[in-house]
């Protein structure tokens, strides 16, 4: 690695089976403060809806649980679907975590839904909820934050903020607008690893420098599962696979506990899913984690990692962001 990477946690806040809603977030605030102890840059969660195993449907209210238990890390999403929302309610929710945790705030957006069309058409009931005006969208949220007059409307709160906006993607339709927006570039390599070269390739070239941005900003979203041995870590992963599985085969429920030889009893044409959803990701020891971050960094030229590891057993979960956070300073020194 040349040069010196962020470490930034993503979280779904995961509801593992046998737990509730309420356990989960408590979960994420643990993760958040310990995060935030072992200095990682910022914490952002995501947007799902009608997912049992997934707590962070209402993110903005979610991140207030967050920002009210940690004092300095920044906290955001990552990120909220704008085409769900009017992007003036998105000003004011925003606005009001930027007023409670002024200068900590962070708003990664992206278009997909988030959840199944049907979750998404009672979603989205406005005039114009449509996935093909989150560009449009994207501006007019920009015009609410910045407190721009034309609008001949204001966002109290969330006028006068300029939170910090990202693009979040997995095609190259964000790579596009990151570059013509000149925002910083959020790719979800972390479980959609397809396109992530070609779409790097583009914002960088097309790179507008903006008010918020003079350079292009990389952030690949990237697993980490790291344990004491590669066994362990692999065994501390089968959660996170199991939950890939459900997901795509269309059974998603809550994070399951993790099962001994999983990626090895599935059918081929399992394993070989797994294989491709997994090239952003790290599991094993703490020199195999390492290995695979300098690889992955040095194919991307990543300015920040933010990491992910959904793992059923808090206490293994920590340890695997304290392991993460002593390959990023053994790599700085």
């Amino acid at each position: 690695m040349t040069k010196t990477v962020k470490f930034s946690i993503l979280d779904l806040s995961p509801v593992p089976m046998g737990n509730d809603v309420r356990a989960a977030l408590d979960r994420s605030l643990a993760l958040a403060r310990h995060g935030e102890a072992l200095g990682y840059e910022r914490f952002w969660m995501a947007e799902h809806h009608g997912m049992e195993g997934i707590a962070s449907a209402a993110t903005a209210v979610a991140l207030g649980h967050i920002g009210q238990g940690t004092k300095t890390i920044r906290i955001g999403a990552g990120g909220i679907m704008l085409p769900n929302h009017a992007p003036m309610v998105i000003a004011e929710q925003f606005g009001t975590l930027e007023a409670l945790f002024p200068g900590r705030i962070d708003l990664g957006l992206g278009r997909a839904p988030g959840s199944d069309q049907r979750t998404a058409q009672a979603l989205r009931r406005g005039l114009h909820s449509d996935a093909n005006e989150f560009p449009r969208d994207v501006l007019e949220l920009q015009a609410f934050l910045a407190g721009d007059e034309r609008l001949g409307i204001q966002a109290t709160p969330g006028q006068g903020t300029n939170i910090p906006l990202y693009i979040l993607g997995s095609s190259l339709f964000g790579a596009q607008l990151a570059a013509a927006l000149g925002l910083p570039y959020a790719f979800a390599s972390h479980f959609a690893p397809q396109m992530l070269d070609e779409a790097l390739t583009i914002y960088r070239r097309d790179f507008k420098p903006s008010a918020q941005l003079a350079e292009p900003y990389v952030m690949c979203g990237f697993n980490i599962f790291a344990a004491d041995s590669d066994a362990e870590a692999e065994y501390l992963a089968s959660s996170m696979l199991q939950s890939f599985i459900a997901l795509r085969t269309g059974n998603p429920g809550k994070m399951p506990p993790p099962v001994e030889g999983y990626r090895d009893s599935l059918p081929p044409q399992a394993q070989s899913m797994l294989e491709q959803i997994m090239q952003g990701s790290a599991v094993g020891s703490a020199d195999t984690v390492k290995q695979a971050v300098d690889r992955f960094v040095g194919r991307t030229g990543a300015d920040e990692l933010i990491i992910s590891g959904s793992i059923f057993d808090q206490a293994a979960r920590e340890n695997s962001y304290a392991i993460a956070a002593g390959i990023r300073d053994l790599v700085a020194a």
